[in-house]
């Protein structure tokens, strides 16, 4: 059901900016990253790392900040990091949070990642941003890694310690839950990062939703959301085609077929499963015409296969339109397709009720070549068209046939005496 509109993986890309975001700090400058706090959430004593680790932190950032002559080298500022054997409690931290920003930055080694901020946020004694901005690249990194649970217990962390909270987060949670398979708790954080975006709406929590809903089968909550969404966001095709797919759940056809057909009006469906589903909510709308003209230039275009499926149904819809010489043709194409008696007799019948009455009887001469069955019926069917041809000689060689069969006896017995009444006032003899 959520093939179009899976919600994102959470990407590399993500990660390398929260990175880059967490990185900036601790290298624009060492004094002012290791003494100033623009924010302070939480009242918490500014350190600064000793004087022999701030000359190798220093040394790390002027790698990887690179200059004119020199290109950024991370792996060697992660290098020079490693080598620091530091003994304070906070220069642990420090450095530790910087390597871990470093892998981050690489993106070729989660676990390390994850342990090296575990390391710096142990002791709880990083400054206030450092400590915030770790706690949010560690919730990133554990999703990376699929540790649903401990990306969690970070995200909620991160809150506390900062006091903030933002859309992109609470959808990260609202992830997490819908990972570890608890959709129930999907919906608050989700609903949450709806109200946090504010003006400006995201599509992903309301997927969230949308999946949540839909496994657990409440399907009139998924019709709700679907329809917010498609209000939000009408330019994407996805949701005015997975909408109606909603109102199918609960055999509300008519919605279905309303906004069905107004998605094909804009311009929405451009798949065979779609042009065909509208086809059949129109023939159960009492719109068969529809239904047969849209499903005529479909195939016509090649959008929907021109095999022997679709062209039965094509010609049902068709004959439910009462256009019975349409139907005649498309059930002779069938017949050829198929090489099947009984598509062959179905066309012949249909003929006969248009009064092309020779058509008609080659039509069930091929049945009968095929081995139809009630082929005394067919033989009436056949004396039938002669007769309103006037060829009263054949008419009567072939209801003779029909006489033949016990089921078509009583019937062909009027037939009979008829043709032969009308041929003797007609001076024809048979």
């Amino acid at each position: 059901m959520f093939k179009n509109i899976k919600l994102k993986k959470f990407s590399t890309s993500l990660v390398v900016v929260a990175s880059l975001l967490v990185a900036q700090a601790p290298f624009a400058n060492y004094a002012e990253a290791a003494g100033a706090e623009e924010v302070e959430k939480k009242k918490r004593k500014t350190q600064l790392v000793g004087p022999r680790v701030g000359k190798k932190v220093q040394k790390a950032f002027e790698l990887y900040a690179g200059d004119d002559e020199n290109p950024s080298d991370i792996k060697g500022a992660l290098a020079v990091l490693l080598e620091i054997d530091a003994s304070k409690t906070y220069d642990k931290a420090y450095v530790a949070r910087m390597i871990g920003v470093m892998y981050a930055m690489l993106g070729d080694n989660e676990q390390k990642t994850i342990d090296y901020l575990k390391k710096a946020l142990e002791p709880d004694i990083l400054n206030t941003a450092d400590q915030s901005e770790s706690l949010k690249l560690l919730g990133d990194m554990q999703m990376q890694t699929k540790d649903y649970e401990g990306a969690l217990k970070a995200y909620y962390a991160w809150m506390d310690f900062s006091g903030e909270s933002d859309g992109q987060t609470y959808i990260k949670i609202a992830n997490a839950y819908f990972s570890l398979k608890q959709l129930d708790k999907v919906i608050e954080p989700a609903d949450k990062a709806i109200a946090a975006f504010g003006d400006k709406p995201n599509q992903n929590p309301y997927i969230l939703k949308l999946q949540s809903y839909y496994e657990r089968k409440m399907y009139k909550e998924t019709i709700k959301v679907s329809e917010t969404v498609l209000q939000l966001f009408p330019e994407n095709k996805q949701w005015w085609t997975q909408l109606p797919m909603f109102y199918l759940l609960v055999e509300d056809y008519d919605k279905a077929g309303q906004t069905l057909d107004l998605a094909y009006k804009l311009g929405h469906l451009d798949k065979e499963g779609q042009i065909k589903t509208l086809a059949s909510l129109y023939s159960q709308g009492d719109a068969p015409f529809k239904a047969a003209k849209l499903l005529e230039k479909h195939i016509a275009s090649g959008l929907i296969k021109r095999d022997d499926k679709n062209i039965a149904t094509l010609a049902n819809a068709w004959h439910s339109a009462q256009h019975i010489g349409k139907a005649a043709g498309y059930y002779g194409e069938l017949a050829k397709m198929t090489s099947s008696a009984k598509h062959y007799r179905k066309q012949g019948m249909l003929l006969k009720q248009d009064e092309q009455f020779a058509k008609a009887i080659v039509a069930f001469d091929k049945a009968l070549e095929l081995g139809v069955k009630n082929q005394g019926n067919i033989h009436a069917s056949i004396a039938e068209s002669y007769f309103y041809l006037e060829k009263y000689k054949k008419a009567y060689a072939a209801i003779q046939k029909a006489m033949k069969d016990p089921s078509a006896r009583r019937s062909a017995k009027s037939w009979k005496s008829f043709i032969v009444d009308t041929a003797r006032r007609k001076n024809v003899t048979i």
